[in-house]
């Protein structure tokens, strides 16, 4: 599948492509000076200032991650910009939740250079729709607590989940548990 925007190219990946090399230009790097936190019930933006990034272990264990998620059928759709990676999201196959009616976001990233220009609101829409083709009703998402973030969440239509799946809080406690319906009605 491809499509372009603003000479950004979609495409799915495939699992011999994601190695260290198809990261070379890309740039993990988020400064974040907020991030919300759940205190007696309401979602509150704290300071909390750090600056995000990814070393080459980090890259070494996400291209094995994306791998693992194609070999179990799942997808991960690449946004190029003049050949280069500037985004990616992955959907992992297997149903998730107790009715089987999620499918796990495990990861959406979008270069720091990229940012605010339409990248990950397509690289969502594409997850909704290939979660929509699986039969999924809603895409899980354990977000990062950055304000920036959850804004990015928010504003694609997710709300906190109704059903927290327990080894995602333990990954990762920090994070907000997020869910996205992805009928017709969750298209933005």
């Amino acid at each position: 599948m491809k499509s372009s925007r603003n000479d950004v190219v979609y495409r799915t990946l495939c699992e011999e492509e994601i190695a260290l090399p198809l990261f070379s230009d890309f740039s993990r790097r988020q400064v974040v000076n907020f991030c919300l936190r759940r205190t007696d019930g309401v979602w509150r933006e704290e300071a909390a200032p750090f600056v995000d990034d990814w070393s080459l272990e980090d890259y070494r264990f996400l291209a094995a991650c994306l791998r693992r998620t194609i070999q179990k059928g799942g997808v991960v759709y690449g946004a190029f910009a003049d050949g280069a990676l500037k985004g990616f999201v992955s959907v992992e196959a297997e149903p998730l939740g107790k009715m089987g009616n999620y499918r796990d976001l495990t990861s959406i990233h979008v270069s720091e250079e990229a940012r605010r220009k339409g990248i990950g609101k397509k690289l969502f829409l594409l997850a909704k729709a290939w979660a929509a083709k699986q039969g999924a009703e809603k895409l899980y998402i354990s977000s990062h607590p950055a304000a920036e973030s959850q804004a990015f969440y928010l504003a694609m239509g997710c709300r906190d989940a109704e059903e927290i799946i327990a080894e995602h809080v333990k990954r990762e406690p920090l994070d907000r548990q997020l869910e996205c319906d992805v009928g017709a009605e969750g298209e933005r």
